[in-house]
């Protein structure tokens, strides 16, 4: 069996939150239409680097203690085994960097896991609850930086540009807010913006992450690799959508990435399979434009979870290129950790992995909620345009995250 102690430390958060968290139904990314609404938890294993050890190893093996043999994704399993449908997976943006060999950067701002693994069963539809769960509230945000130091670490990244040492290094900060009751039904919220391909909520004991990205990390079906990173945003409007499509400072940085992306895919493809199906195509996500790419590969034979992990976390679309350099500028600039942002959270089936990059994303731990933007910075970046720009980005899930009725009153002492 995985070592770990993380579930144990986890019981110590504060007996309410814990008691709130699992009110609610909700269904975790990117699981398949026919089990929404019916999954149980069957088991579940949390780490923390404390625990040691590989924690790709560990989810690959708890997995396959429990029914999902993933050391050969070319020869996926057909059918449930052991009445489970399915697992999702989360790994933080630390964790993802520690895969990658790189430094973790500055602290979780949020007390979470930073890998959970959660193997699910199904169970008959429920929307019955017990009592009404405790009304939401949150107080003002706190943000992490201002937007002068913000703009000043933009300007530390174009001058390691200047000095050849990175081509682009992504940045992103953190808000976070006290809060009181139930933070479920928020989050949930969160999940149901238009364009979440990879929306939905998971939770954990005094813990729980809301997501909303579009963005795929990386999807393993029928024998192929799949990624879609994202990168480039202007305003949901006809002249930001022009100006998108034409901005050479706004492609140049897309094509860096799309690049990252199929090296990191020909670590773990059949020599030779690697393509670009779709270049720069521009959707939708809430109120804004964004441009994504398409790329694919035939899997490599032999290839496990562990080593899927490996090759493709983090993302290239948060961290930059080339990837371990800009990671090193990452954890010398941001003041809060990435948390639940940047990282992975979607779904592992018998035959497929669908597992979505964390952008867009929120989490509550016992004591507040959190939230993360950010954005992409070149030689070409104008500071104040990229600030507004992660502005624009978190702009949506505070809207969603509000309380339906806003009070004056002060907020409960949380400690």
């Amino acid at each position: 069996m995985v070592p770990g102690k993380s579930a144990e430390r986890m019981s110590m958060h504060r007996p309410d939150v814990v008691e709130a968290l699992p009110r609610m139904v909700v269904d975790p990314p990117a699981v398949p239409a026919s089990c929404r609404g019916r999954l149980v938890e069957h088991a579940r294993w949390q780490w923390r680097p404390t625990d040691g050890g590989d924690p790709a190893a560990y989810a690959e093996q708890f997995l396959a203690d429990h029914g999902l043999h993933l050391g050969d994704l070319t020869r996926p399993a057909r059918h449930h085994r052991h009445k489970i449908c399915g697992a999702a997976l989360y790994l933080s943006a630390a964790a993802a960097a520690l895969l990658a060999g790189s430094p973790p950067g500055a602290p979780n701002p949020a007390d979470l896991p930073e890998v959970a693994v959660v193997v699910y069963a199904h169970t008959k539809p429920s929307t019955t609850h017990p009592n009404p769960p405790p009304p939401w509230w949150h107080s003002a945000w706190t943000e992490s930086w201002t937007p002068r130091q913000h703009t000043d670490a933009i300007s530390a990244i174009r001058q390691a540009i200047g000095r050849g040492e990175v081509y682009q290094t992504n940045l992103v900060g953190h808000a976070s807010a006290p809060y009181t009751g139930d933070p479920i039904p928020a989050l949930a919220r969160l999940g149901r913006l238009p364009g979440a391909r990879y929306g939905g909520v998971l939770t954990g004991p005094g813990w729980a992450i809301g997501c909303a990205s579009p963005e795929t990390l990386i999807e393993v079906r029928a024998g192929t690799l799949t990624t879609r990173p994202i990168k480039g945003t202007r305003p949901a409007t006809t002249t930001g959508r022009t100006d998108l499509l034409t901005s050479p400072k706004e492609r140049a940085e897309h094509i860096m990435i799309v690049d990252l992306e199929r090296n990191d895919l020909a670590r773990i493809a059949r020599t030779g399979s690697v393509r670009v199906d779709e270049l720069f195509a521009v959707r939708r996500w809430c109120d804004l434009w964004q441009a994504e790419s398409t790329i694919r590969a035939d899997i490599a034979d032999g290839l496990g979870l562990a080593d899927l992990l490996r090759a493709v976390c983090p993302g290239g679309s948060v961290t930059g290129a080339p990837k371990l350099a800009a990671l090193d500028h990452i954890a010398a600039l941001e003041p809060v950790g990435r948390g639940a942002s940047m990282g992975t959270l979607g779904w592992i089936g018998p035959d497929h992995i669908n597992l979505g990059l964390t952008i867009r994303t929120a989490a509550v731990d016992g004591n507040a909620v959190h939230v993360w933007a950010g954005g992409g910075i070149t030689w070409d970046s104008d500071p104040a345009a990229e600030v507004a720009e992660a502005a624009a980005k978190t702009t949506p899930l505070r809207a969603a995250l509000a309380p339906a009725q806003p009070t004056s009153q002060p907020i409960a002492s949380t400690r």
